[in-house]
């Protein structure tokens, strides 16, 4: 309940787009919406209540057309989605294009200090079907934490950083590297069997 009561206070205080209160949704395969990637994961998808880490030649570099599909389909089901911290001010047409419900889409603008913190407390309630962050920095220990707590509120989990943390270790189920050039993917480390020996040609989808 106190997780809960902490995610409608962040998002009452800094609220940009608000809507009915999801419920916890069960999660099974959770299929990227790119046939291309889902074919090369073990899972067919994104590890299901888990993070996710997304590292990006710089920010807005293809973050969002790869998420997309996955966002379009769970606020589609009454899923609740809530960015933390973007780089950009979301554009809400472009969002709605690419066919996610806005009443279903919320953004809490946390300073830097705050961002983990934030991601965790809606990852904890239990009432997101998808946390998006973008923390500034991020050590293996503030990692796990978001891994737990994807866990604990059966959500998933993108945390999107710069790929100067390419080398570093981390406890994401998933980690995947954005290029522009060429535009592509790179799976770095994947639960549940070896990454891909070859990059992925980014999908036009989404």
């Amino acid at each position: 309940m106190g997780a809960v009561v902490d995610l409608d206070r962040l998002l009452d205080q800094r609220r940009v787009w608000r809507g009915r209160q999801a419920q916890a949704r069960p999660l099974g395969l959770q299929p990227t919406g790119h046939a291309s990637l889902d074919e090369r994961l073990p899972e067919g998808g994104w590890p299901a209540a888990a993070l996710s880490e997304l590292l990006l030649a710089r920010p807005g570099s293809g973050e969002l057309q790869l998420l997309w599909p996955t966002l379009a389909r769970l606020s589609g089901e009454g899923g609740r989605v809530v960015l933390v911290s973007p780089p950009f001010i979301p554009f809400a047409p472009a969002w709605q294009a690419a066919g996610i419900d806005l009443r279903w889409l919320f953004q809490v603008d946390a300073g830097t200090t705050d961002t983990l913190w934030a991601a965790e407390q809606c990852l904890r309630s239990g009432s997101c079907a998808a946390v998006v962050c973008w923390p500034e920095r991020a050590d293996d220990r503030a990692l796990r934490r978001l891994q737990v707590a994807a866990e604990t509120g059966q959500a998933l989990a993108f945390a999107c950083r710069g790929q100067a943390a390419l080398h570093n270790p981390s406890p994401a189920a998933l980690r995947l590297a954005i290029d522009v050039r060429p535009p592509q993917w790179r799976v770095l480390k994947c639960r549940g069997g070896m990454p891909p020996a070859q990059p992925i040609a980014c999908s036009r989808q989404g």
